[in-house]
């Protein structure tokens, strides 16, 4: 059995579309990395809860939670067990703790944090919180026993903006919005289009008696000197998801509307300039049975019937299963692993199950 070969990864992020199990493929990923021997951090973007209910974690762990892998084996030929540690990104609180890091002063870290302006940044500007998880992964690489990260990123549309938050964030940076609030001096320019602007908040600010500007001004001045930073970072992250050393891996399922949104997810991380390392296929069918057992076996000839029927059924279903593999391979990018993930005989409900999911990851 050929198995995913992610030892020379430091980064896999898992994509795809909802409902195809990329959580699950995620944990199983994660563990197996630790039954391995090397120390792996999972993290998931998704707001609901599931991976770290998967790993028997509460809900709140915005921080990396170690997960107890004592009831797990080893893996054939492993020295050792790692460690696995698991967090939810909490956008608001990875925002505060950059803010803190990098700002001037205390006093101008807590006068950000504390302004109007602030707190509705992240629903203000659509990406912020898809870029903390940039930042977020930056610190974890960025810790002396880092080894192996696993990311679990939201549903496929969703996933496309998460990954092409650095550049945005770039873009917004070097663009004229930036200059305009006077990220380079802490304040308004002389210009004709600034003076426009600082004209509109004053009557703004006359009407509604917000004293907008003033916050404007004050939220760009505690900010002064931390824009580089983010613009370099940035920079960092990007470069990070396109390195030799990170892997995404496209996680789908074998029915023709999820191979059909699989294939299109392919066509959008080529043109991002993203290299798929493999495609996972979750739940694929176990191998068909043989029909000479039923024949050669002590059983009523009525019950031999009905069992070599339920077999023609199943095999129908696996003729449909191998024209979807097809059609996914016709998809597969130059290089890319097509991976089996074969359904268990249960839903996943421990750490022993996932680990056994991300034993079973073959080449289709």
């Amino acid at each position: 059995m050929n198995r995913l070969e992610l030892a020379g990864c430091k980064l896999a992020i898992c994509l795809g579309p909802g409902g195809v199990g990329k959580t699950t493929i995620s944990a199983a990923l994660a563990i197996d990395g630790a039954c391995n021997g090397r120390a792996v951090d999972v993290m998931t973007v998704d707001p609901a809860p599931r991976l770290l209910d998967a790993l028997g974690l509460n809900a709140d762990a915005s921080e990396p939670r170690e997960v107890a892998l004592d009831s797990i084996a080893l893996a054939a030929g492993a020295a050792r067990r790692g460690r696995l540690r698991a967090l939810r990104l909490d956008p608001r609180s990875t925002f505060d703790a950059i803010v803190r890091r990098y700002a001037a002063t205390p006093a101008a870290a807590e006068a950000i944090i504390s302004g109007r302006i602030y707190a509705n940044l992240a629903s203000a500007f659509a990406g912020v919180a898809d870029y903390m998880a940039m930042e977020k992964l930056l610190e974890l690489a960025a810790e002396p026993t880092a080894d192996f990260i696993v990311l679990d990123t939201p549903p496929a549309a969703e996933a496309l903006d998460f990954l092409d938050a650095p550049r945005r964030l770039l873009e917004l940076l070097g663009s004229r919005a930036v200059s305009l609030l006077g990220t380079r001096q802490g304040r308004f320019g002389s210009g004709v289009v600034d003076l426009a602007a600082r004209a509109v908040l004053s009557a703004f600010d006359l009407v509604t008696g917000l004293k907008l500007l003033g916050d404007v001004q004050a939220f760009v001045r505690n900010f002064e000197g931390m824009y580089e930073g983010f613009a370099e970072r940035a920079s960092r992250a990007r470069a990070m998801l396109h390195a030799e050393s990170t892997a995404v891996i496209v996680v789908t399922t074998a029915e023709a509307g999820r191979i059909a949104q699989a294939g299109e997810f392919i066509a959008a991380l080529r043109k991002a300039e993203l290299r798929v390392r493999a495609v996972i296929v979750n739940r694929a069918m176990a191998d068909l049975p043989n029909v000479a057992e039923i024949s050669r076996a002590k059983m009523p000839a009525a019950l031999k019937r009905k069992l070599k029927r339920n077999l023609a059924d199943y095999a129908a279903l696996k003729t449909r299963e191998a024209i979807s593999f097809e059609t996914l391979r016709a998809a597969m990018p130059t290089g890319a692993a097509l991976m089996l993930s074969s359904e268990l005989e249960h839903e996943p409900r421990t750490l022993a199950d996932l680990a056994q999911i991300g034993a079973r990851i073959h080449r289709g």
